[in-house]
């Protein structure tokens, strides 16, 4: 039977981490060990996970203190470290997993079971539905996308990519799975399995506002091609009837730019990623579909546990 582990970064995850905790000691197929890395709480989090991990010997609870605030260059940090301390277990699949989202039982057997049917698949995952405003709304993205608090690699994958860089302003999920399609890995997403995220994407850092006058800044960092920038945050706007959140999100990545932002990522990749947007641009201009069965829907929203 092949194996994975789970690794979660978390911080004063009390409210939802139990949820979490719950949705995979009841999984069919159990990982081989869970790496919980408290990054810094302060509230129950620890203390709730110490509890189960008592109950359970494949649950490790790690303390760790990196940055003072809630970020998420720390989230990976604190996946990189959780990683550390398992990586010569014998293994097959890893998973990032957030502490505040929920799924049936039998989610990490199928999401196994797509990985094995298909050995060029690379990252693999479900559906995220938000919770707001009391009511689960489906996230949509792109077909060859899987959203960040649920991440499944092939371990192969998970190690070709270098796992999760260190990008404050987000983006460690995309830069991820971009990277995964570059070195010819496939990616992803299977509606018929849902996620219950309980929040609101980037409820837990930024108001409305600055969730997306941050969303432009990561995505000009990542390397984004303007053209189609623009185009998906105008789409996005339309899809959600808000007029105002597009142009926070175009100023956000003017403001990166003009500021003279560095990027992190190279420029391989960039310009694979542009070519591949370029060639989103192409199929939408000229039959009015978009190949990624997206239909500019973004190909990560990021949102951070940690």
């Amino acid at each position: 039977m092949s194996s994975y582990i789970l690794i979660t970064a978390a911080r004063n995850e009390e409210a939802h981490i139990e949820k979490t905790i719950q949705s995979v000691v009841s999984q069919t197929i159990l990982p081989r060990k869970w790496v919980i890395v408290s990054d810094g709480s302060t509230d129950r989090t620890d203390e709730i996970v110490q509890k189960y991990a008592c109950e359970h010997n494949f649950i490790r609870l790690v303390r760790s203190q990196n940055d003072a605030n809630r970020n998420f260059g720390s989230k990976a940090k604190a996946v990189q470290h959780g990683y550390s301390l398992v990586k010569d277990l014998t293994f097959n699949f890893v998973g990032n997993l957030d502490a505040d989202v929920s799924f049936a039982p039998d989610y990490y057997r199928h999401m196994i079971n797509q990985l094995i049917e298909n050995p060029r698949l690379g990252i693999v995952g479900g559906v995220r539905f938000d919770l707001c405003d009391n009511k689960f709304r489906r996230i949509e993205c792109a077909q060859n996308s899987v959203g960040g608090p649920f991440q499944f690699f092939r371990r192969e994958c998970f190690e070709d990519v270098g796992g999760y860089q260190t990008m404050p302003f987000g983006g460690i999920d995309a830069v991820a799975e971009i990277t995964a399609r570059m070195k010819g890995w496939e990616v992803r997403s299977f509606p018929e399995y849902k996620i219950y995220h309980h929040r609101c994407t980037g409820a837990a850092t930024f108001s409305r506002v600055g969730f997306n006058f941050n969303y432009g800044i990561k995505n000009y960092l990542i390397g984004y091609h303007p053209l189609f920038f623009c185009a998906q945050s105008m789409f996005h706007g339309a899809r959600n009837k808000n007029i105002v959140h597009p142009f926070l999100r175009i100023a956000g990545y003017c403001w990166a730019f003009l500021r003279g932002h560095k990027r992190t990522v190279s420029g391989e990749f960039v310009r694979y990623l542009r070519a591949e947007q370029r060639t989103r641009l192409k199929s939408m201009i000229t039959t009015g579909k978009d190949q990624t069965k997206g239909f500019f829907h973004e190909q990560q929203i990021d949102h951070q546990s940690s």
